[in-house]
């Protein structure tokens, strides 16, 4: 399931290029598949939106199998003001 998943991902990662970010794939275990999204994605505010209309939605057509998609933290920390 692991390589459906990143094919499906290669097919998605051009649009979110466009758009200053990426995705890396973290774990697939169990249908639930965990990502990261980086660059403009990691702090966007639409970035859950993303997520689900565009990344699960891909994914679920791709590998019928997935349960859901999560993203784990980036490790991005916004600055404290």
């Amino acid at each position: 399931m692991r390589g459906q998943v990143e094919e499906a991902l290669k097919k998605v990662r051009p649009y979110l290029l466009a758009d200053g970010g990426d995705i890396e794939l973290v774990d697939v275990k169990d249908g639930v598949v965990e990502v990261r999204l980086t660059g403009a994605c990691g702090s966007c505010p639409m970035s859950q939106m993303t997520l689900r209309q565009g990344v699960e939605r891909a994914l679920r057509e791709a590998v019928p199998d997935i349960k859901r998609v999560v993203a784990v933290n980036s490790g991005f920390a916004p600055p404290v003001l």
